[in-house]
């Protein structure tokens, strides 16, 4: 693993046309960044048949899945979409979203972004109940709660009211039934869900850059521990178990979200802007140009040249015709893989001393290459600057990151690092400016510095 990993995106419509697939389609295009393993949408129509769900699903790309008309088949006027990168569960079929369910009262499709925490402990105490699980991932532990739940109580939004104060760890979950969408944020605030609007079509997202591709307005962000319910009597809402610390994902702002997204309030792209200019003032350097690694390093890199007056440049041709470099099965796939993605623009660099940036550093690979790249090119010294501390633990709430042994940072200091990379001179972003990126927005930082907000 070179870079980190993604869980996935979610969407959700509620409107009057009865073509709301094709609308899930454009928003999970938007959301495709957030995972590229599968892609699936399920939609239901309120003035048809009770408990009519259709559901198609598929491994790759959005466009991939749904060729050729496929979403046109899809009919209703309600319906949910997810795009999957797994970190709880392997990469199959079997385990791509919507998951759907029958049961004594209806149907239900959910779609989950995060990872629980407490996974085996519901699955075993559903297995208790006599439950059968036909995948292995925690979005379908916490899909058979909200049926089972379902099952006993009167309304889809207190099943989920119900399923909510068992779980444990991040989650962003839209749950679709016959009637109604329910979505539902964690206490913490760790995984971005917002809601927006298009005509009388309300919208559910993972990032409003899915609402604006779609023509909706953002409307605001699903607050920690919410419970919005959208029915044909409008929007109602209520709050769970609220957390009094709220804990939002630092990479989200660092890496994860597409730069035109805005979460939680804060603008993504002027967050990355942020961390850049902290970085000319931390670590200073003479270099005769500042360049950033595509995608997500570009911003930091324009913040840097910004605040430095170290001009910046494009020194890397990017093949976006190719999915990411983490996703490929092996290392000797991942290093031909970033070969192919990525190619050095020799006139730029060449002669030159430069600063390269990038978000972060986990297992050192893809940097090492590029590193070497820029070198054979005619590049003189190369510093690397890092936009996010140096990441020394592991992540739970859906970072795949699960222990210590993909991390550069947590067996070697700096210098080591430095070494081991090429790099003439390497410094990271200090945790206390984490702040310039966010402002006053309580952030999950435990990937640097251990402090786990969630029991």
């Amino acid at each position: 693993m070179s870079k980190l990993h993604e869980k996935c995106g979610v969407f959700g419509v509620y409107g009057t046309e009865r073509q709301s697939a094709r609308l899930i389609m454009f928003g999970l295009t938007a959301l495709q960044h957030r995972g590229q393993e599968s892609a699936g949408i399920a939609v239901c129509d309120t003035d048809g048949e009770k408990g009519n769900i259709f559901c198609h699903k598929g491994m790759g790309l959005v466009s991939e899945v749904f060729h050729a008309g496929i979403a046109d088949k899809l009919y209703g006027n309600i319906g949910v979409g997810h795009v999957r990168y797994s970190t709880t569960g392997a990469s199959s079929i079997e385990n791509a979203q919507p998951v759907t369910f029958n049961y004594i009262k209806g149907t239900l499709a959910t779609v989950h972004n995060g990872n629980l925490t407490n996974t085996d402990e519901l699955r075993e105490a559903l297995l208790k109940e006599g439950l059968v699980f036909r995948s292995d991932t925690d979005t379908e532990v916490l899909a058979s709660l909200i049926a089972k739940e379902r099952a006993s109580c009167g309304s889809i939004e207190e099943a989920v009211k119900r399923a909510s104060k068992r779980l444990k760890g991040s989650y962003a979950v839209i749950v679709m039934s016959p009637r109604k969408l329910v979505a539902v944020r964690d206490p913490y605030g760790l995984k971005p869900l917002c809601l927006g609007r298009v005509g009388d079509t309300y919208v559910i997202a993972s990032e409003s850059c899915a609402l604006s591709s779609v023509g909706a307005k953002l409307i605001r962000d699903i607050a920690p521990g919410e419970i919005l319910t959208v029915s044909a009597d409008g929007l109602s809402s209520e709050f769970n178990s609220v957390s009094q610390k709220h804990a939002h994902c630092v990479f989200e702002y660092i890496y994860f979200a597409r730069l035109d997204s805005k979460i939680d309030g804060v603008d993504v792209y002027s967050a990355r802007f942020k961390s850049g200019e902290a970085l000319a003032e931390s670590a200073p350097v003479k270099a005769d140009i500042v360049t950033g690694v595509p995608d997500s390093g570009l911003t930091a890199a324009m913040g840097y040249s910004s605040r430095s007056g170290i001009p910046f440049a494009l020194a890397f041709h990017k093949n976006s015709y190719l999915g990411r470099t983490f996703i490929k099965p092996t290392e000797k796939e991942r290093s031909s893989a970033v070969k192919l993605k990525l190619n050095v623009i020799e006139s730029v660099v060449k002669g030159k001393d430069i600063v390269l940036i990038d978000d972060s550093i986990v297992r050192g690979t893809t940097i090492a290459n590029l590193i070497k790249d820029l070198k054979a090119a005619g590049a003189g010294r190369v510093h690397v600057r890092i936009s996010s501390p140096p990441f020394l633990y592991p992540c739970f709430y859906g970072t795949d990151v699960p222990d210590n042994s993909a991390l550069i940072a947590n067996a070697n200091n700096t210098e080591e690092i430095r070494k081991r990379i090429g790099a003439d001179s390497l410094y990271y972003a200090r945790i206390e400016d984490l702040k310039r990126m966010t402002g006053d927005l309580p952030l999950c930082s435990a990937c640097f510095d251990g402090k786990y907000p969630v029991d």
